[in-house]
């Protein structure tokens, strides 16, 4: 009974491997690989059903159901939003003001990238958007002044992968849309997991600034409190926006949704202020968010169709039982599926390892007794290491693309603050609590 499931389950993985290494579009192929499970194993269905029948019922009703979702539309707000920060030159306005304050740290501007990326992160929401930001701005001015450019980069593509963690996050309005799990809270969920990992990136930046003064310039940058007061006027208008966005949703003011259109409109008005909206900014940013919203939206779309296949032809089911008669102990399967993240990661990004393995996996893991609310933490925890895992690691594109360094010497940089996403994963599981604490306070 099991056995059958479980070959067709590879079968069907096969074929949708086949299909994205076509280059057909991640959704089609999707779409496409659960098409050909029910025509294989059409002699599932009752004799008076017809299978072409059937796979027009289940397409037509997975397409409206993937896209009738009032979540959803809050993620077309804050890609807007992001895209707005990113035209115009508010992300500049938030470096300059940062560099007064960090200056005295050990590793001195170095923690310019962690800080950076985590505030543009909280108004972005885009890891993408974060890293391309951030280190346009960064790298090479830090290169200037004497730091290691080697650091610099692993700080940038470490500190990027933030833009999935930190709220509000993309890839959390997707697991939340597609596992029923409140987004609002999953957005409160994230917020220690991802200052513990920024944390750990600055505890290693302090650490190789005292082990290795050559990651350090020669020469001390100097600032006064006056230089300070005066980054105020940069910083004081983003941390507004960003706590207009987040104080609205976790101040139970505003649904996640209503607070994307806040944070839209919020952007605008920074723009405005900081004198940097046109409408060719305007429209470059309207144009991007199209194209993204589409391209996910229809990921969303052919995933939740191959779901409901996977579903039918009862393939979640077989799987949950046969890892079941494994007997393995849920930190073991953790263990796996993490690492089967990993893999993944390596070959696919990061919306297309979500909806096309959220399906088979959530139904296992809620089996083995984890909650889909920590589930979804770590899950992002995941595709951040995908972000940085070669040859598809799209963090590691950008970086070579805004660098112009060799990928060896990239990934080189990267590795120590991957083993930082490592630690801080193995410390959400073994200790949970730093995932629950702030969506129990929330609900008291």
């Amino acid at each position: 009974m099991i056995a059958d499931p479980l070959i067709l389950s590879i079968i069907l993985i096969a074929i949708m491997f086949v299909f994205l290494l076509s280059s057909i579009w991640i959704g089609v192929s999707l779409i496409l690989t659960g098409i050909v499970g029910m025509l294989l194993f059409d002699h599932n269905l009752p004799p008076v059903i017809s299978v072409y029948d059937k796979i027009g019922d289940l397409l037509a009703g997975s397409l409206f159901d993937a896209m009738n979702s009032w979540s959803l539309a809050a993620l077309p707000m804050f890609i807007l939003m992001g895209e707005i920060l990113y035209k115009s030159s508010i992300s500049t306005k938030l470096l300059n003001g940062l560099k007064p304050w960090l200056a005295y740290i050990p590793g001195g501007l170095l923690h310019v990238n962690v800080a950076a990326c985590s505030l543009f992160a909280a108004v972005s929401g885009s890891s993408a958007a974060t890293t391309a930001t951030v280190g346009k701005i960064t790298l090479d001015e830090l290169k200037k002044r004497g730091y290691s450019k080697e650091l610099a980069m692993g700080s940038l593509a470490g500190s990027g992968t933030l833009g999935f963690l930190i709220p509000p996050s993309l890839i959390m309005i997707i697991y939340g849309v597609m596992s029923d799990v409140s987004i609002g809270k999953l957005f409160v969920a994230g917020i220690l997991p991802g200052l513990l990992m920024a944390s750990l990136y600055s505890f290693y930046i302090m650490y190789k600034a005292k082990t290795d003064p050559s990651v350090l310039p020669d020469v001390e940058e100097k600032f006064t409190w006056a230089d300070k007061w005066h980054s105020l006027k940069d910083l004081a208008p983003i941390f507004s926006l960003i706590f207009v966005v987040l104080g609205s949703i976790y101040g139970g003011f505003a649904t996640p949704t209503e607070a994307a259109a806040l944070g839209v409109l919020g952007a605008l008005v920074l723009a405005a202020y900081f004198r940097a909206i046109n409408i060719e900014v305007l429209k470059n940013a309207i144009l991007n968010t199209v194209k993204t919203s589409v391209m996910i939206g229809f990921i969303i779309a052919g995933a939740v169709f191959l779901s409901q296949v996977i579903g039918f032809l009862g393939i979640a089911r077989a799987m949950s039982e046969f890892i079941t008669e494994l007997g393995l102990s849920p930190l073991m399967l953790i263990l796996l599926i993490g690492i089967m993240y990993i893999i993944l990661g390596m070959i696919l990004e990061a919306v297309s390892i979500v909806v096309m393995t959220l399906p088979i996996v959530l139904p296992i893991v809620v089996l083995a007794g984890f909650d889909p609310l920590w589930f979804g933490v770590f899950l992002v925890f995941m595709v951040e290491m995908a972000q940085i895992t070669p040859p598809v690691g799209f963090s590691l594109f950008v970086i070579q693309s805004i660098s112009d360094e060799k990928i060896e010497t990239i990934l080189k940089a990267t590795l120590p603050f991957f083993i930082m996403m490592v630690i801080t994963v193995v410390l959400i599981t073994f200790f949970p609590e730093i995932v629950f604490y702030l969506p129990n306070q929330m609900i008291k």
